[in-house]
Parts: C-alpha cells; structure tokens; sequence
C-alpha cells in the first residue's frame, strides 16, 4: 500500500467509536469512515434513499462503497479490541502508592466503573497520568494495527 496515513487520525476515529458502528480504512484514498449498522444494512438492502436527508445520503453511499468494494477498505480495531476496561485496570497496577492502587481497583469491579475508576483518579490527583497511559496505549494499539495489515503511517 502506498497510501501513508496519519497514526493521530486513526488514533482520533478509535477513540470515538460507538455502539453498532465501524470504522473503516480506504486503502486507496487513506480516508477513515465511520459507518453504522442501519447504514450497512441499507446498503445491502440496496434500496432507494434519495427522499433521506444529504447527510444520511452520504452514509449510505459510502456505506455502499464499503460494501461493494469491499477490498478497498479495511476495518480498523473495534471498541472490544481496545478493551479500554483492561487498559483500566492495567493502569490501576501502575500505580505505585499501594493504598491507591487498592482503591482504585476496587473502583473497576461491577456497575459504574468507568464512570468510578474516573471520580477516583481525579480524586487523586493522577488524572494526567491516566490519560497519557491511555495515549500510550491507543498508539500502541494503532501502531499495531498498521503493521498487522501493512498500512504506511506517520506519526
């Protein structure tokens, strides 16, 4: 592939991915779309959608790109292959202050541990830490999806 790519572009799209959303790459043009579910699933039912808003219009078309030219494109790394719950907790056994450590850990267990892990980190004051840990590791995750499908970046 000749097409270089922006790390910080994928990096951008990884981080606000949804629910029933994908993100593919165009090998040619080096474009990063975001589609939906309900978009994939017009376009496959290959019907008319010329009485729907532009904007909606768009999406499908480039959701019909996506599908008819499907060798054109490849997925970036979903929501579960970040495992940003995993990164939580991997970041919580950084922490060398073993009483924050504990708290925060117990934090990430059950109902509302991001919203928890959140409240506590800034509680103690290492909310700039998380959040360069959390950088580090979307890099990582990024770099790694380049070379495993031999997409050219610059950083």
């Amino acid at each position: 592939m000749t097409v270089q790519v922006k790390l910080k572009d994928i990096i951008e799209e990884m981080e606000i991915q949804f629910e029933e959303s994908q993100l593919f790459l165009n090998i040619n043009t080096g474009e990063i779309f975001l589609v939906t579910s309900n978009d994939l699933r017009a376009a496959e039912d290959d019907e008319p959608f010329n009485h729907l808003p532009d904007w909606q219009q768009e999406n499908i078309r480039v959701a019909n790109d996506v599908v008819e030219n499907f060798e054109n494109y490849i997925e970036l790394p979903t929501k579960y292959d970040i495992n940003e719950y995993e990164m939580m907790e991997d970041f919580c056994l950084t922490v060398s202050d073993l009483r924050k450590r504990n708290s925060l850990l117990l934090e990430i267990k059950g109902k509302g541990a991001f919203r928890k892990f959140k409240d506590k980190i800034i509680d103690f004051e290492i909310e700039d830490q998380w959040y360069s840990y959390r950088d580090e590791r979307f890099k990582q995750i990024a770099k790694k999806w380049c070379q495993d499908n031999n997409v050219n970046y610059i950083e």
